[in-house]
């Protein structure tokens, strides 16, 4: 079976973020097969695809070096731009059944557009130690499925070197349970960008993801209210690759637009269990 790495919300080689594609399946492999290759594989996410009679549908699985993600924007588009792009499907939408429910993907002028599941934060109180592991003082603390720590400015979130095993067992309110927290600011002056952006998520064996889609589901709604605005550009500042996206707000879905790159093809010499 083919494997590709995808460098996902890229705008080129060796940024944005990485994420490996399987071969679609006939029949889902065991999850324990699953897990054990993401975890060989050591990527943020490892995507996972099944054909159905429709050949504009797949099944849809993501799984981190720890454990199976309940959704992940990355490797969602990383898995669109596989069949788009190395597979040829040619099909104007592309649906894929999650545990997320169905989301869908298409081209778009500037890569792919993908509809995901808005998740509106609501505003809480900063959890204990929160500060103490960031090692910065959040101005605000909103909860949707991950925690959202805002923070006073750009330079802040980019410096941030936090204390990784203390942030583990801090969730507050997110919904998706601690160990996952986003640190966000308003971008500076001039940038190219309205908001930037990291995610720290060691609760889901991921010490930094480099670009986070589902997090955005929380981030658009956020910072559409805050500044009256439809669609927004986001960067994600993780050191050494950033990813860029550009998101709208479509009610109770956001719209996440990105472009994939493709950096390995490889082949897998073993069979799925």
């Amino acid at each position: 079976m083919r494997q590709w790495t995808i460098d996902a919300f890229a705008t080129a080689p060796f940024k944005g973020n990485p994420a490996c594609v399987v071969e679609p399946f006939e029949a889902w492999p065991s999850d324990i097969w699953m897990q054990a290759l993401a975890a060989e594989n050591n990527q943020a996410e490892t995507a996972y695809l099944l054909k159905t009679n429709d050949p504009a549908r797949f099944g849809l699985r993501w799984f981190t070096p720890a454990l199976e993600a309940p959704l992940c924007g990355h490797a969602t588009l990383a898995a669109a731009h596989v069949l788009f792009d190395e597979l040829g499907v040619e099909v104007p939408l592309l649906t894929f059944d999650t545990l997320s429910g169905p989301l869908t993907v298409k081209r778009a002028e500037q890569g792919l557009e993908m509809d995901f599941p808005a998740d509106p934060p609501r505003r809480t109180s900063v959890p204990g130690g929160l500060a103490e592991a960031l090692g910065a003082t959040p101005t605000e603390v909103w909860a949707g499925a991950y925690l959202i720590a805002v923070l006073q400015d750009e330079a802040t979130v980019r410096g941030l070197k936090p204390d990784l095993s203390a942030l583990k067992a801090i969730g507050g309110e997110a919904t998706g349970g601690p160990g996952q927290t986003v640190v966000v600011a308003m971008a500076d002056p001039g940038q190219p960008y309205a908001v930037v952006s990291r995610f720290f998520a060691p609760g889901f064996g991921i010490p930094e993801d480099p670009t986070t889609g589902s997090a955005h589901c929380i981030l658009m709604p956020l910072y559409g209210d805050t500044l009256g605005a439809e669609v927004l550009k986001f960067h994600q500042a993780y050191p050494g690759r950033g990813g860029d996206l550009e998101c709208e707000r479509r009610g109770a879905r956001v719209l996440l637009r990105g472009r994939g790159v493709t950096v390995v093809e490889s082949r897998l010499r073993v069979q799925p269990a």
